[in-house]
C-alpha cells in the first residue's frame, strides 16, 4: 500500500510539473538566396536630402522612372552615405539588364514565381520540426532590393506569419544586399542600421560589397541584437582576398562589442556567409569567435556554432569539388548554456539543413546543393548554399 501511495504521489507531481513548466522555442536562420531579382531593370536612387535611417535616402527604383526624379549632379566620387549628404544622384547597377526578360538569363515572371515559391517553401520548414513554427527571424543574403522581400513574403507559405520587414540598400557593384524579416507577434525592433565594409584594391580603389545589417530588438522580453553578414568573396583567390575578410571580421568585432557595451546582458546572434570557413584566420583571430564553449571569456566572449560540425565534415556550399562551411552563425557566451532548460534563452540545437530536395541526385553536381543557376539558365533550384539555423530555448511557467 505505501509503495502504491509512493507511486501514486510521484505520478501526481510529475503531472503538476509538466501542467506548470513550459518550453518555448524560437528558430533564428538564413538562407543565401541565390539571386532573388525581380524582371524590372532598376538603378539605386539616393536623396541626400532625407536622413541616412529615413527608408527613401537609398532606394531601388525602376529605370523608367529615372527622367522624372530630380537629381543635383552626375556624380563620381566615392559611394558613401556620408559623401552623399545634400546630393541626388543616381547609381548603376552592374547587373541591371541580367535579370530582365530580354537580358541574358531571360528572366521573366513565371521563373520569378517559381523561383519565391522555392525560397519561400524553405524558409518555412527552417527549425520547423523543433518549433512548430517558421523562423521567428530569418535573414536573407542576395537580394536585389526591398521589393523582392515584399513579393517573398507575400507567398502562401509565409503569409501567414506577419513578417515584418528589415532591409538597407548596399553600394555592391552588382547591387546585391542582405536583410532580415522576422515575426512582428514575437520580435519587435528597437533599432537598425547599416555598417559600410570599406575595402581596398591594390590600385587604392573602393571595393563596394554587402554591409553589415545590425538589428536591435526584444524577442520574448530578451534584449538580443542580430548582425547580418555577407563577406567579400574569395574572388582572386583564398589568399590573395584574405585580408578584405579580415577587415570585414574587424569591423564586426567592433560592432559587437560596441552593442553589448551599451546594452549589458544584451545576447548577440551573428549570421550569414563569411566566405570563410570556421578556423580561417578572419573568423578565429580578427573576430576571436572560439570553437569550444569552455574557451570563452571576457578576452574571447564569441562562440562558433559551426565549428564543431566543421570539424566532423558538414559543409554549406561546395566549389571546384571542395567543400567549404561557410555559413555559420556566431553567438556571444551568454546564449550558452550547460543546463538543459534556463528562464532566459539558451542553445538548443544548430544544423544546416538540408533535407534530401536541396541536393541534387545526380550529374557531375551529385550531393551539391540544388542551385537555381547553372550559368545562364534556371534550373528550377532553390541555392548554391544550404541554409543555417540555430534553435534557441528557454523554461517559462504559466501565470
Amino acid at each position: 500500500m505505501k509503495k502504491k501511495l509512493t507511486t501514486l504521489l510521484i505520478f501526481s507531481f510529475g503531472i503538476y510539473f509538466s501542467q506548470q513548466r513550459q518550453v518555448k522555442r524560437a528558430a533564428i536562420a538564413f538562407l543565401n538566396v541565390e539571386n532573388l531579382w525581380d524582371t524590372i531593370p532598376s538603378a539605386d536612387y539616393i536623396d541626400g536630402t532625407l536622413p541616412i535611417s529615413h527608408p527613401k535616402f537609398h532606394r531601388s527604383v525602376p529605370i523608367d522612372s529615372l527622367p522624372y526624379l530630380e537629381t543635383t549632379e552626375n556624380y563620381k566620387g566615392e559611394w558613401s552615405d556620408e559623401l552623399l549628404l545634400n546630393k541626388k544622384v543616381v547609381r548603376k547597377q552592374s547587373m541591371k539588364d541580367d535579370f530582365t526578360p530580354n537580358g541574358p538569363k531571360r528572366w521573366n515572371t513565371q521563373f520569378y514565381q517559381k523561383k519565391l515559391s522555392n525560397e519561400a517553401k524553405v524558409i518555412s520548414e527552417l527549425g520547423q520540426q523543433y518549433t512548430n513554427d517558421t523562423p521567428v527571424i530569418c535573414g536573407l543574403i542576395e537580394i536585389e532590393n526591398r521589393k523582392v522581400i515584399e513579393d517573398l513574403i507575400r507567398q502562401p507559405a509565409l503569409i501567414k506569419n506577419n513578417y515584418g520587414i528589415v532591409h538597407y540598400n548596399s553600394y555592391d557593384s552588382r547591387g546585391m544586399d542582405v536583410g532580415i524579416i522576422y515575426q512582428k507577434n514575437r520580435f519587435s525592433v528597437l533599432d537598425s542600421y547599416k555598417k559600410e565594409i570599406k575595402i581596398y584594391g591594390e590600385n587604392g580603389r573602393r571595393e563596394y560589397t554587402r554591409d553589415i545589417l545590425v538589428v536591435i530588438g526584444i524577442l520574448d522580453e530578451e534584449k538580443i541584437a542580430v548582425f547580418m553578414n555577407h563577406w567579400p568573396s574569395r574572388k582572386g583567390g583564398e589568399t590573395a582576398s584574405q585580408a578584405k575578410r579580415n577587415v570585414a571580421a574587424s569591423i564586426l568585432k567592433s560592432e559587437m562589442d560596441k552593442i553589448i557595451s551599451e546594452n549589458p546582458g544584451i545576447k548577440t546572434i551573428s549570421m550569414g556567409d563569411y566566405n570563410d570557413d570556421p578556423v580561417s584566420p578572419s573568423l578565429k583571430k580578427h573576430l576571436g569567435a572560439v570553437g569550444d564553449p569552455l574557451q570563452l571569456s571576457s578576452q574571447y566572449p564569441y562562440y562558433n556554432l559551426m565549428t564543431k560540425l566543421y570539424k566532423s565534415g558538414v559543409a554549406s556550399l561546395a566549389y571546384k569539388d571542395a567543400p567549404n562551411l561557410f555559413d555559420q552563425i556566431i553567438v556571444s557566451g551568454n546564449l550558452y548554456s550547460m543546463e538543459k532548460f534556463t528562464p532566459m534563452y539558451s542553445i538548443y540545437k544548430i544544423e544546416i539543413y538540408a533535407p534530401p530536395y536541396l541536393i541534387n541526385k545526380e550529374g557531375p553536381y551529385k550531393g551539391y546543393p540544388f542551385r537555381s543557376w547553372d550559368g545562364d539558365r534556371f534550373t528550377g533550384g532553390y541555392s548554391d548554399h544550404f541554409p543555417a539555423v540555430l534553435v534557441i530555448q528557454k523554461e517559462y511557467k504559466k501565470k
